[in-house]
């Protein structure tokens, strides 16, 4: 009788998610799911911490999170019948907590409308022959130098937030003091944590939280206190987070589009080049290409990227994309939307656990944040140095990023050198009508905060 269920219900599935013509199994697509969760499930300790600095509610911010990835993890199983899940991007909330709240002064309201706004016209080039457009109109050494830069800086962050790197007055910046136990605990995080991922050990980044969390229980703060905090439960029911649901202020943005446009073109551009990058390697991973490597449901793919960078700055949370952890996914046979659909699943099943990923301190993200700003520089490796015209657009963009914590400046010094250079080299016809018109972008932005301040 219960192998008869089994038949109806793996037949129902099949006929939803088509995964026996792909070569496999309910179970399997169910195992893939969570193979992939284990892998991309850190986000739920990461991306609250870093929006909090912003001055959202770290409570709320869970809530938000997760109800990002299941929004975007669904659709995308439904619609774009792909093992692919979706949540927050690494990089874009450090942009957003760092880059436009506080150094650009911008209130988080206003940032999340710059999100929200970001979903809209990356919905149109979803849509439109505009995404090939842009895909073949913005250099690689602009795109690689301005996701190294965002690596670096998240890198940066990470370290800084865990007390491991601390202000100089004689170097500017220096390692923390190893007399102190929360450094050692970030120092002990940051060697075992690589180790876990070279092993290849499920879900190396959220165990790695999970111990370093668990630890700082006993771990003095220097303060009187533990470097964790015990919740005040381990199970509670969700919260609506009705501190960040529906604040995003389109008028903001209305008011200071010039000053946002910088921010847009990186949001922009982060989220469509990072699901490019992800569906091409998963869809790979699978075998699930065309024979002239063409994306499957390529259109609701980017849409759905596109449609949870809208209802994620609602909820409260920045852009949201396709997971590369997908890649695990389908290595463990995934191959359908069901995978998709069970990563939201455990995206829901984590929403009773808020309480737990509220006092993750950031001793136990700073290792998460290290590994994931590395992965981001992983590009660099494409790119011929000792061509001038690649390494200096993609140095001064990285150095200045991150020596003066702003990635505007960065983007900015590296797109006009990368136009300088190649007129200098009689490679004018080379600079897309893209790239001239980002260099009037950050001219126009430079000349607006400069009278601001």
């Amino acid at each position: 009788m219960s192998g008869g269920t089994e038949t109806v219900r793996g037949g129902g599935l099949d006929a939803i998610f088509r995964y026996r013509a792909r070569g496999s199994s309910a179970r399997q697509e169910m195992v893939a799911g969570a193979t992939t969760f284990a892998a991309m499930a850190y986000i739920l300790a990461v991306n609250p911490a870093i929006l909090a600095a912003a001055g959202m509610d770290r409570a709320d911010l869970v809530i938000a999170t997760a109800a990002a990835a299941i929004f975007g993890s669904t659709l995308m199983g439904l619609w774009a019948n792909l093992p692919l899940a979706v949540a927050p991007a690494m990089g874009s909330n450090v942009v957003l907590t760092y880059v436009v709240v506080k150094q650009m002064g911008v209130p988080w309201q206003g940032a999340l409308a710059m999100v929200a706004a970001t979903g809209v016209v990356f919905l149109a080039l979803s849509l439109s022959r505009l995404r090939g457009y842009v895909a073949r109109e913005v250099p690689e050494v602009l795109k690689i130098g301005i996701q190294a830069a965002v690596g670096t800086l998240i890198v940066f962050i990470g370290l800084r937030g865990a007390g491991f790197i601390v202000a100089n007055p004689s170097t500017y910046v220096g390692m923390g003091s190893l007399a102190k136990p929360p450094v050692l605990l970030t120092l002990a995080g940051l060697l075992a944590t690589p180790v876990l991922v070279v092993r290849r050990v499920p879900g190396a980044l959220i165990l790695s939280i999970a111990a370093l969390t668990v630890i700082g229980l006993v771990v003095p703060d220097g303060k009187g206190g533990t470097v964790t905090h015990l919740p005040h439960a381990v199970f509670a029911w969700p919260r609506w987070p009705s501190g960040t649901f529906g604040r995003l202020d389109p008028l903001w943005l209305a008011r200071n589009i010039i000053v946002a446009l910088p921010i847009l073109f990186y949001f922009i551009c982060a989220e469509f080049f990072s699901t490019l990058g992800t569906v091409i390697g998963v869809t790979g991973a699978a075998d699930l290409r065309g024979r002239d490597g063409s994306i499957p449901n390529a259109t609701a793919v980017f849409a759905t990227d596109a449609l949870s960078s809208i209802v994620g700055p609602i909820f409260g949370t920045s852009v949201v994309t396709a997971y590369i952890e997908s890649v695990t996914g389908a290595q463990a046979g995934g191959r359908s939307g069901l995978t998709a659909m069970t990563v939201a699943a455990l995206f829901v099943v984590s929403l009773f656990l808020w309480p737990v990923f509220v006092i993750v301190p950031a001793q136990a993200t700073a290792p998460a944040l290290v590994l994931v700003g590395v992965l981001m520089m992983q590009g660099l490796a494409r790119i011929d140095f000792a061509d001038f015209a690649n390494a200096v657009p993609i140095v001064l963009t990285l150095l200045v990023t991150v020596l003066s914590n702003n990635l505007i400046n960065g983007m900015a010094l590296g797109t006009f050198s990368y136009i300088l250079i190649a007129l200098a080299g009689g490679r004018g016809r080379e600079v897309s009508g893209v790239v001239w018109g980002l260099g009037a972008v950050f001219v126009a932005f430079w000349v607006v905060t400069t009278t601001l301040m």
